[in-house]
């Protein structure tokens, strides 16, 4: 499980238009471009899904090209190659003239711990430690994996941290991008052990 309680600036991908599911709920819908940066100093651009409860809402508000910034919770899905972005909207806003694409906020985090765990010192001498860990989701007949990077910053490793370990986690998210793929990082705020309990079977 990967969820983002985040706020995103870009520019509207597409005109929004509104649809309405099962449930006769309508959903204002749009695709937001968002440029992510990249260790070589270009950009990479991400497409953001966008949907919003359309009570209130004008389509026509919403035109492409048009800049945005949009508060809301964010779920990320791995598909093969791609990583896509399902932005769930609690307000949507003009973005201010000089506003900077970007994805920015907490990561809500569950999944298990990878191999390589580093345990490292910073220039001042202080504990930190690096680890990746994956999040699995069933999909079909197989699972999807998305790979998260974590930085624990001022402590030092937790002695329960091992490979294999299932963790809950929070903290700052980051995106960044590396010859086209995109990389998920995130600053630990806070780290536990997940222990699955009888009514847990599915995790």
């Amino acid at each position: 499980m990967i969820k983002c309680n985040v706020t995103v600036c870009g520019a509207v991908g597409r005109d929004a238009s509104i649809r309405t599911n099962k449930e006769e709920k309508s959903f204002l819908i749009f695709p937001l471009r968002v440029m992510i940066p990249t260790s070589d100093g270009q950009n990479t651009p991400v497409e953001v899904d966008v949907s919003k409860d359309a009570a209130g809402e004008d389509a026509a508000g919403y035109r492409n090209g048009s800049r945005v910034e949009i508060t809301g919770t964010m779920y990320l899905k791995r598909r093969g190659e791609k990583l896509y972005f399902n932005l769930f909207a609690d307000e949507i806003r003009t973005a201010a003239a000089n506003a900077e694409d970007t994805i920015k906020g907490d990561i809500v985090f569950r999944g298990k711990v990878g191999q390589n765990i580093e345990e490292k010192r910073d220039k001042k001498e202080q504990p930190y430690t690096m680890f990746s860990a994956f999040s699995a989701e069933k999909v079909n007949d197989g699972f999807e994996y998305q790979w998260v990077r974590f930085f624990c910053f001022g402590k030092e490793r937790e002695v329960w941290l091992e490979p294999g370990v299932k963790v809950d986690a929070k903290g700052e998210m980051s995106l960044s991008a590396h010859k086209g793929k995109l990389n998920v990082s995130c600053k630990v705020e806070e780290l536990t052990q997940y222990v699955a309990d009888s009514s847990n079977y599915n995790q």
